[in-house]
């Protein structure tokens, strides 16, 4: 088992104590989110739970589906009764960055704040205590160009364009991301609200609604961190 995989799934299992039956459950995007869908369909399969899934990615959907569960757009719901996500960043007050991996941010963000509990999972690794470092943004492509120069005038030190394969990456919604530097994310609530309101910003990675706990994978068991 590679290094921090059983941490990962430490963290996925102990969200699974908190999925019942006849509920609707987002599902999030990335390694840790993936293990807990694996086990998210084991559990129903063994236990007959009728759950359904909200998504936040294509890579997500095509792994429950592949796994039995069923999937359910967001719009077919009214209410969403537990979101299970990672992150790549988790601070103290449990504000967050996404996105580092993938280009899901807009859906998981819709997922992930409309649900009535949103858990966090991750390992160790992605605790710190300031976010710093690259906060993802997904821009529209015909405004991808001014977006970056408005992250210079907002204190980035740098952003660029995601690249895959040797081509700008484009998300599940038609988008580019762009990859932006901050020394420090000094107030991650008025950096999501400021990025949000930037002409041609589709979603942006800083996630500080919403969360009501965060649970920990370590490689002996998990530690769960309450919002405060």
């Amino acid at each position: 088992m590679a290094v921090g995989e059983k941490a990962k799934i430490n963290a996925a299992r102990e969200a699974l104590k908190l999925v019942e039956d006849k509920t609707t459950i987002g599902i999030g995007t990335g390694s840790t989110s993936s293990e807990f869908i694996k086990l998210l369909a084991e559990k129903a399969r063994n236990e007959k739970l009728k759950i359904e899934c909200v998504s936040t990615s294509s890579k997500s959907t095509l792994l429950a589906q592949s796994l039995g569960l069923e999937i359910v757009e967001f719009e077919e719901v009214e209410e969403i009764d537990l979101a299970v996500d990672g992150a790549d960043q988790i601070d103290p007050q449990l504000n967050l960055v996404k996105g580092w991996g993938g280009g899901a941010i807009y859906q998981e963000k819709r997922v992930d704040y409309k649900a009535k509990k949103f858990v966090v999972i991750a390992d160790e690794a992605k605790l710190v205590q300031k976010l710093h470092g690259n906060v993802p943004v997904e821009v529209e492509k015909e405004k991808a160009e001014e977006v970056m120069e408005e992250m210079d005038e907002m204190g980035a030190l740098s952003a660029k364009f995601r690249e895959q394969n040797g081509k700008k990456f484009v998300t599940d919604n038609g988008n580019y991301i762009l990859d932006v530097e901050f020394r420090e994310v000094k107030n991650p609530v008025e950096l999501e609200q400021q990025l949000s309101k930037v002409d041609g910003v589709f979603e942006n990675g800083v996630f500080t609604k919403n969360v009501f706990k965060a649970i920990i994978g370590t490689e002996d068991g998990v530690k769960v961190i309450n919002k405060k």
